[in-house]
């Protein structure tokens, strides 16, 4: 395959957008930095395309811009590996787990350690867990799920905004953000809550919604433009929630992280808000 040098353009010009426009379209492109420039690279076929694109939709967006295509699922996969990862990691535990049911299992990963002696449980102090070297648990709650229901839900939403994430900013700062959204909705439901068994990617998800969200409206860029009505859904369920609704019906069968959820999507938003801010001021 010949290859072909396609743009060069200065430092100082954002080309996410435009390098995410070039993924959805499905065409193979490699961008260097030489002599102080950034190189586009394409296969010689596509390059006068590329740059027809590029004087058309600079930015990635634009009339005439097609719609992303789908490709298969090992193609998604390959091209989403942190999302691939995490969906895994979490089906993984919820298997050792036994969805819940595996208290033994579970205690490794919840926040705090606790022992179970009759009918009661007993937790460690988040002191006594942190100078224990555990910090892990910081993190791990967001792996644990308790129901098939809980953990297809939340699943399925990590895949639909954490690649849109490592498609835009790429596959580090989605692990990132899953880390801090993980430790902050952890940490607000344990001080919030007290001490007890709680898990979910859910406060992960309200993080990961509050960035796309706001990243879009300071920055516009098709990765992180949602469906309609999605951010709407997801607030309004965040709302139900926190009137208790959902546990007056259940009878208390279902208790619901609203801490984890409400802390999450605050420290979402305001990485969205920054990242967005940056990015205009890259364009600019």
């Amino acid at each position: 395959m010949q290859i072909a040098e396609a743009l060069r353009l200065p430092l100082s010009q954002d080309l996410s957008g435009f390098v995410s426009l070039l993924r959805r379209l499905g065409v193979p492109h490699r961008v260097s930095e030489e002599a102080g420039e950034q190189v586009v690279r394409v296969p010689q076929e596509f390059a006068e395309q590329v740059r027809e694109l590029y004087a058309r939709c600079p930015d990635g967006e634009g009339p005439g811009v097609e719609p992303v295509r789908r490709g298969g699922v090992l193609r998604q996969l390959r091209g989403h590996p942190l999302s691939a990862l995490m969906i895994l990691v979490t089906l993984v535990v919820a298997a050792i787990t036994a969805l819940g049911e595996n208290l033994d299992a579970v205690s490794w990963l919840s926040f705090t350690g606790f022992r179970i002696e009759g009918e009661y449980a007993y937790f460690a102090s988040l002191s006594a867990t942190l100078e224990a070297g555990q910090w892990w648990r910081l993190f791990t709650p967001m792996f644990i799920h308790f129901g098939w229901l809980h953990l297809a839900m939340n699943a399925l939403w990590y895949w639909e905004l954490g690649r849109r994430i490592e498609t835009r900013q790429g596959p580090l700062a989605l692990l990132g953000l899953t880390l801090l959204f993980g430790l902050a909705s952890n940490l607000a439901q344990h001080l919030y809550g007290g001490a007890g068994i709680f898990g979910g990617l859910s406060g992960v998800l309200y993080g990961l919604l509050g960035h796309c969200w706001l990243f879009q409206k300071l920055a516009p860029n098709p990765a992180y433009r949602l469906p309609p009505g999605v951010v709407v859904l997801m607030l309004a369920w965040l709302l139900i929630c926190l009137t208790g609704v959902i546990e007056l019906v259940s009878f208390g069968s279902v208790a619901i992280a609203n801490a984890a959820h409400v802390s999450g999507l605050v420290a979402g938003c305001a990485t969205g808000i920054i990242g967005g801010l940056l990015s205009r001021a890259r364009r600019g």
